[in-house]
């Protein structure tokens, strides 16, 4: 049985293009829809090229009210039935109610060697902390912030001349083969974790 993904963004969508063009052939999921809150995103262009529905709720009308924001999105997402929701460079903090709907059918990744640096500017947390390596990590989305089941991390040597952006570059290309690597598992029932290395 194909797994149904959906896969929600807020820019570019570079992750996401790599999730999409991974679910090919033999794989246990293919893409049935990407959302974002950002109209102008342009990821939104990059998936309707690459024969994937699209869906954008902005979040700007609802203001500070999330659960309006959240009750949208959601609708958004039944109408498209996915088994799992993959979270790639979505910017917009989710609350406890919508993860908990998803909970256990919802990947997130993040550019740090979780459990440090939740959040943002991970980059360069990293470099002002002196760490000798960084990296992105897929976890299971759970209420609380960058947290959830690592089920795969990446990491990279820190180089004595790298600056956050140059970090965020080089960890980009590990991004896009390891949350691919980690949903086709996923998708497939497997939780073991995958650990590259860069």
């Amino acid at each position: 049985m194909t797994k149904r993904v959906a896969i929600l963004i807020s820019g570019g969508g570079s992750n996401m293009v790599s999730l999409v063009n991974s679910m090919q052939d033999d794989h246990p999921a293919r893409a049935v829809l990407v959302v974002s809150n950002d109209p102008n995103a342009g990821g939104l262009a990059k998936a309707q090229a690459l024969g994937v529905p699209t869906a954008c709720i902005d979040h700007k009308p609802f203001g500070k009210d999330r659960a309006a924001f959240e009750a949208a999105l959601q609708s958004a997402l039944e109408a498209a039935d996915p088994d799992i929701i993959c979270l790639a460079g979505f910017m917009r903090i989710l609350t406890p109610d919508f993860t908990e709907k998803w909970e256990g059918r919802m990947l997130n990744i993040h550019p740090s060697l979780l459990p440090k640096y939740k959040g943002l500017h991970t980059h360069a947390r990293a470099l002002e902390a002196g760490d000798p390596e960084h990296g992105c990590s897929v976890h299971e989305v759970t209420a609380a912030l960058d947290d959830g089941p690592i089920l795969g991390q990446a990491r990279l040597s820190v180089r004595p001349d790298d600056t956050a952006d140059t970090l965020a570059a080089r960890l980009l290309p590990l991004e896009h083969s390891l949350y691919p690597a980690v949903l086709r598992r996923f998708a497939a029932g497997d939780r073991s974790r995958i650990d590259l290395q860069g």
